[in-house]
């Protein structure tokens, strides 16, 4: 297994995975290293992206795995580089979210991380069921 920083290299499998993103988007997440990319046999399988909650706080606001290789322990793997090298960079804690109908919630507890709050949309067009936030010491 091997983590790298996302690159335009890799352009194509992250819009496989990530449909959420814009390019724009993209291109800030390699200049400013935000994203990862997560290798098996040198090929890629997962990513992981973030941006700066409050502009101070490390939030991760997607973690994917190909469906075919969930499971495995990539995601532990990616979240556990993601975290450190935040605490490398000086960040003292992480948040990330999930929807509440989603599996993801029992994951990031599995891994250390514990509810601090939530918010749910109403707003035509945008409804969804509550998101969860979680935050982690570093």
């Amino acid at each position: 297994m091997e983590i790298k920083y996302v690159s335009n290299e890799y352009r194509d499998f992250w819009f496989q995975l990530d449909k959420h993103l814009p390019e724009t988007e993209f291109e800030k997440k390699i200049r400013d290293k935000q994203g990862y990319i997560l290798f098996e046999n040198g090929e890629p399988v997962g990513l992981l992206r973030f941006n700066l909650f409050w502009d101070n706080t490390p939030f991760c606001t997607m973690l994917f795995i190909d469906k075919f290789k969930q499971k495995k322990g990539y995601g532990s793997a990616l979240m556990q580089f993601w975290e450190e090298d935040m605490k490398n960079q000086g960040y003292g804690m992480v948040m990330t979210s999930t929807r509440v109908d989603e599996d993801a919630q029992h994951f990031y507890r599995k891994i250390g991380y514990k509810e601090c709050g939530g918010f749910t949309l109403d707003i035509p067009g945008f409804e969804q069921p509550m998101e969860l936030i979680l935050s982690k010491p570093l």
